[in-house]
């Protein structure tokens, strides 16, 4: 390790979360390695551990005992189970200007971080920035799978920067994201609602919720093509049993999440707002797709999507009941 005191300012930290990722770590941090263009910028690399059962800590620990790089390579065990947790403590024990999350199953191109460093650089308004996601699968997705592979984290969204469109929660995901810590600290509350998917609900919403924060306090969110992040898929993240609940996950937060820009007096049309408009949109996809799709996968993602959508302002209701 480098003689870097623990209290310097960096131009930026690399977190990567992780749980029980002894056998991707390794891979994940070869990337990293083996970065280019970096020469000028100070960087570290954060792992935060997130309660792992296998042999994590002893493999990142074997890698700090023969670590001769110019990144300086720290571990920590974040005890509170869940993504929200580990990425708050990842912010808190970050050095850096700039915080780079990426998952352990994201494998980044050689000059990932140089071009998130000189994102910043170029778009002083960006509070928040993610690139290209590729799927790296370990079989082949079905048919069609473009149609949802944004619940996968896989995007794929052309050649040209651009904002995200935050007020209809067209975001990017929080793997392969990079945000500025001083915009983080200042506008995302410590305690969120959103944990992770922790239980057999798979309730998503994690990363939307600090980056609507972000943007409610005046930050942009942008796209920036030029980072490629490759999200590693194991064959079980496309069955079926896993995707549909994904997918219904993913919409139970909806309605929450709206509420975070609702004054109160717009939260009563919000409910029924998305209580409605996502009926309709179930409706229309059964009965658009019953006939010739009704065993498709696809379609089929896509209605469970739409069901959580529509549910998730009486989701809402039991959490305000503390019975989430």
């Amino acid at each position: 390790m480098n003689n870097k005191t623990l209290d310097e300012q960096l131009d930026i930290s690399v977190a990567i979360p992780t749980y029980n990722g002894a056998e991707r770590l390794p891979k994940i941090l070869a990337r990293l390695l083996a970065q280019t263009g970096i020469e000028k910028l100070t960087w570290e690399i954060i792992i935060i551990d997130n309660n792992s059962s296998d042999n994590t800590p002893e493999i990142i620990h074997n890698y700090q005992n023969n670590w001769n790089h110019k990144s300086v390579l720290r571990y920590f065990r974040e005890p509170k189970q869940g993504i929200a947790f580990a990425r708050q403590r990842a912010v808190s024990e970050a050095r850096g200007e700039l915080i780079a999350f990426l998952d352990d199953d994201n494998l980044p191109d050689p000059n990932w971080v140089f071009q998130a460093d000189d994102f910043a650089k170029n778009y002083p308004k960006a509070g928040a920035w993610s690139g290209q996601i590729h799927g790296d699968f370990e079989v082949n997705p079905p048919e069609n799978f473009d149609r949802i592979q944004s619940f996968l984290a896989i995007r794929e969204n052309g050649t040209q920067p651009y904002i995200f469109d935050a007020k209809n929660l067209r975001l990017p995901p929080g793997a392969a994201l990079v945000v500025r810590k001083q915009a983080w600290c200042e506008s995302v509350p410590e305690n969120l609602v959103f944990k992770g998917r922790l239980n057999k609900l798979m309730v998503g919403g994690d990363d939307a919720e600090a980056l609507l924060y972000l943007n409610k306090a005046g930050w942009e969110i942008w796209y920036n093509p030029t980072m490629h992040t490759y999200h590693q898929i194991p064959h079980w993240r496309l069955e079926r049993e896993y995707l549909l609940a994904l997918a219904r996950g993913s919409g139970l937060c909806i309605c929450q999440l709206r509420f975070i820009n609702a004054s109160n007096w717009q939260k009563f049309i919000v409910f029924f707002k998305i209580l409605f408009s996502n009926m309709l949109r179930f409706l229309k996809h059964v009965f658009k797709y019953k006939l010739q799709d009704h065993h498709d996968l696809i379609t089929l993602v896509e209605i469970h999507f739409y069901l959580g959508s529509m549910i998730s302002p009486f989701y809402l209701l039991k959490c305000y009941l503390g019975k989430c």
